[in-house]
């Protein structure tokens, strides 16, 4: 692949020149799952032992959105103690002014990158982080299941309801009294809004404020589609869910209780590992779309990219980490071994790493048309957007409202958080 031999150059360039200084000692932020972690404080100490540095793993919050408050106490503190930083697809205009341009570092390896997550991670000219990984939200399902019960992969919402409904009630009648139908994110935080936005973006009711700014999420397609999600729970989905995030979903399905479940694509490598009970029973295949006019099926984009600090005391040492960890060497290991999807178009052809992940070749078009959440043009202010959205999602979920009432209100919060411009 000549793409992926080019960005090797650089990065070895890069290390050349890090090693030729006296050892630095870094803390690099891992991402809060599992797998997480383990790729990354695996490949990130790889580095050091290689090039003589000493690199610490700082563990994030569980919670992107705990995550994101942490760092941006640290960074107004101008804090010395993080270098290599782990930043969502939705971070960089937030952090803009924390971050150092990668592009002194990094010899124009971004140009081998998908486009559209550099020009994300590019703020007024400057690269504020390197692509690390991609994700769509996905739909997971239990082959042995669907056969089992005679039923089709369901295509939309309420065939999903359905479906789940069927295996759940037969499955407690066998004796699995904790069985649920359906496992997603819904604790009110960051994961609640990607849910949402697949929820309301399958039924045709946009995006909550479109590419022009403009608030939208007043419509009856999302009212209805936050309605059907509320009508899961306590039926196919256990009440529970209300607090679950992604690794709380992953327990109870890699548990083997649950019949489908919305996760990330790093679910899928856990789901496949030597001790998961349904190691060899797992599909994976798009989310379902809603139903009626205008319905499709969506996904949120998600990933993450590395970015340095800009109080760090080691930028060079910390971008060359930052340029070896989002190689294309790391990346499809990565790939191989914890099923993250990589940020480099050529790995997408790679035998390998599509030997080992299947549903990486089968569902291309799943991350290519992404649903982007309304960060670009909320600017500054999306965070207050995404907490205003998943807070009145979480209240229809809970019974405490409707879905018309839930978006009519949510309106009127937008606009207050806007006035006269975001």
């Amino acid at each position: 692949m000549p793409q992926a031999s080019g960005c090797a150059v650089v990065v070895a360039a890069l290390l050349v020149g890090a090693a030729g200084g006296q050892a630095a000692t870094l803390t690099i932020s891992c991402g809060s799952n599992a797998a997480d972690a383990e790729f990354c404080g695996r490949y990130a100490q790889e580095w050091g032992r290689q090039h003589g540095h000493e690199v610490r793993i700082y563990s994030a919050p569980a919670s992107a959105t705990d995550n994101l408050a942490l760092l941006r106490q640290q960074f107004a503190a101008r804090s010395a103690s993080l270098d290599v930083v782990t930043i969502d697809v939705v971070w960089p205009g937030v952090l803009k002014d924390h971050l150092v341009d990668l592009k002194r570092y990094s010899g124009g390896a971004e140009a081998q990158h998908f486009p559209a997550i550099v020009a994300n991670n590019t703020i007024a000219g400057r690269l504020l982080g390197m692509p690390w990984y991609t994700d769509a939200g996905l739909l997971f399902y239990r082959k042995d299941l669907l056969q089992k019960y005679g039923l089709e992969l369901p295509r939309t919402w309420p065939e999903l309801a359905a479906a789940a409904r069927r295996i759940q009630d037969g499955e407690r009648a066998a004796g699995s009294a904790d069985f649920q139908g359906y496992v997603f994110q819904g604790r009110a935080y960051e994961g609640l809004t990607c849910n949402a936005l697949e929820w309301i973006s399958s039924y045709g009711g946009g995006s909550v404020v479109d590419p022009h700014g403009r608030v939208t999420i007043h419509n009856a397609q999302a009212a209805r589609a936050l309605d059907e999600a509320a009508s899961w729970i306590g039926t196919i989905t256990p009440r529970g869910v209300l607090n679950y995030g992604e690794e709380e979903a992953r327990g109870v399905w890699q548990n083997g209780q649950a019949a489908f479940m919305r996760n990330w694509p790093y679910a899928w490598a856990m789901s496949q590992a030597g001790d998961s009970v349904i190691r060899g029973k797992v599909g994976v295949a798009p989310l379902p779309a809603g139903d009626g006019a205008g319905a499709r099926s969506a996904a949120t984009l998600g990933g993450w990219q590395l970015a340095v600090s800009r109080y760090s005391r080691h930028v060079p040492e910390a971008a060359a980490l930052v340029m070896y960890l989002t190689s294309a060497e790391i990346q499809k290991r990565r790939a191989i071994g914890g099923a993250y999807n990589p940020t480099l178009p050529a790995l997408y052809r790679d035998p390998e790493l599509l030997a080992a992940n299947p549903f990486m070749g089968e569902l291309a078009e799943v991350f290519e048309n992404a649903v982007a959440r309304p960060a670009t043009p909320t600017g500054l202010k999306y965070p207050a957007v995404s907490r205003a959205f998943w807070d009145a999602t979480h209240e229809v979920l809970s019974g405490r409202m409707d879905g018309a009432a839930a978006v009519r209100r949510l309106e009127g919060r937008l606009l207050q958080t806007r006035r006269a411009k975001w």
